[in-house]
């Protein structure tokens, strides 16, 4: 009988790894926090000027979404179909939306792409080689873990049984 422990769970670990860093980013920035906040960029930190506040349940989410995936892997993957399903979809977005803004800010940064108006470099740097290959990197630990941790039906009901 395969547990969790062997199939996906270093991969899902490092999912919930990476997902608390940006969470605990975004509960830092939510009650005050300032370190960093350059890397966001100008636009994003004037959208949110007097409502950093709901950065505070944006981290509470991407925390339960951090944690969720191995937490479910534990319990035998509950409602199977779905548990996985959601888990999926949250790694396809985190590696399309990582992935996406990774390669845009590097071209943006190499001058390939040179948008109207110029853009912040700080908030550039800081979403080309933080925040979203963080995304990325999220997504793709998360991928690997769901992929490593899938049993087929007749491994699963030999495990029931």
């Amino acid at each position: 009988m395969t547990s969790y422990a062997g199939r996906g769970r270093t991969a899902l670990l490092l999912a919930g790894v990476l997902g608390s860093v940006h969470a605990a980013f975004s509960l830092y920035w939510g009650v005050g926090g300032e370190w960093l906040v350059e890397t966001l960029g100008r636009r994003l930190v004037e959208a949110f000027a007097g409502w950093e506040w709901l950065l505070v349940p944006i981290g509470l989410v991407k925390l339960v979404a951090a944690w969720l995936p191995l937490g479910a892997a534990r319990a035998g993957w509950p409602l199977r179909p779905l548990s996985r399903g959601v888990c999926w979809l949250g790694a396809a977005v985190l590696l399309l939306w990582g992935g996406l803004n990774t390669v845009v800010g590097n071209l943006v940064l190499a001058g390939v792409i040179v948008p109207d108006g110029g853009y912040d470099r700080p908030g550039m740097v800081g979403h080309a080689f933080l925040w979203d290959p963080l995304f990325l990197a999220w997504g793709l630990a998360l991928a690997v873990g769901l992929a490593q941790s899938r049993a087929s039906r007749a491994r699963v009901a030999a495990s029931a049984g």
